[in-house]
């Protein structure tokens, strides 16, 4: 079963976090500090990592962006107090997958990282059954997962291959930032959830990096559209 690692100075939280887990068999792990967790994170054979912002020693935010430096991916949940929105803008644009706001059921804990977990076990299927996409200058294979722009190639975490492919699938069609939220990150779109946005913003800038050409534009109030062509 996979292995999740949470980084949490909160030990009642990590230990009522670990029964819940254990309910579908996940293998648990906890660190209450900053370096502590990264060492872990960076060391240690875990699927998913918990990471909460305000740790002793360093914090949430710096842990991530030290493994998303050293090329590490590993999928990351972050924890933050609510309505820290400055916090939950960050943590994506750094590289999380999603977050979740403190308190927290540990019920919707469990679904969001069932998820996440679903969306990186797409990335490592090969779907032979889609075909190569190319448009606007932009290949994506889902054979392989890689996707490259004007011939170069472009990293993206599970999250933003799946938003792009499914934007490409539907090149020159409005789909809606609902269907996206559903379809990709697997919850409702919630008033003020900035996720869906920051993972779009991200493929962007990441694009851009090889093409001055826009390929997905935002229609407001509608949602996204792939340009098929420049």
């Amino acid at each position: 079963m996979p292995a999740i690692l949470m980084i949490d100075d909160d030990t009642g939280l990590c230990e009522l976090v670990e029964q819940y887990l254990a309910l579908d068999g996940y293998q648990f792990s906890a660190a209450h500090d900053g370096p502590h967790g990264l060492t872990l994170a960076e060391t240690g054979n875990f699927q998913l990592i918990l990471l909460d912002i305000m740790l002793p020693g360093m914090d949430g935010l710096s842990v991530l962006k030290t493994l998303r430096a050293n090329a590490h991916y590993c999928p990351v949940l972050m924890l933050t107090a609510r309505g820290d929105d400055v916090d939950r803008i960050v943590g994506l644009e750094l590289g999380a997958d999603d977050y979740l706001a403190k308190p927290f059921n540990p019920r919707e804990l469990v679904a969001r990282i069932k998820a996440i977990l679903r969306r990186v076990e797409l990335t490592k299927t090969p779907q032979t059954e889609h075909s190569i996409l190319t448009l606007n200058g932009l290949t994506l294979n889902p054979a392989n997962r890689q996707v490259s722009c004007n011939g170069e190639l472009v990293s993206l975490t599970a999250t933003e291959f799946q938003l792009l492919e499914l934007l490409m699938r539907r090149a020159g069609e409005v789909v809606s930032k609902d269907d996206l939220s559903l379809d990709v990150l697997g919850k409702r779109l919630q008033m003020y959830d900035r996720s869906l946005d920051m993972h779009i913003s991200n493929i962007r800038k990441k694009l851009a990096q090889y093409s001055i050409d826009e390929k997905i534009q935002t229609l407001r109030g509608s949602g996204y559209l792939f340009i098929a062509e420049s």
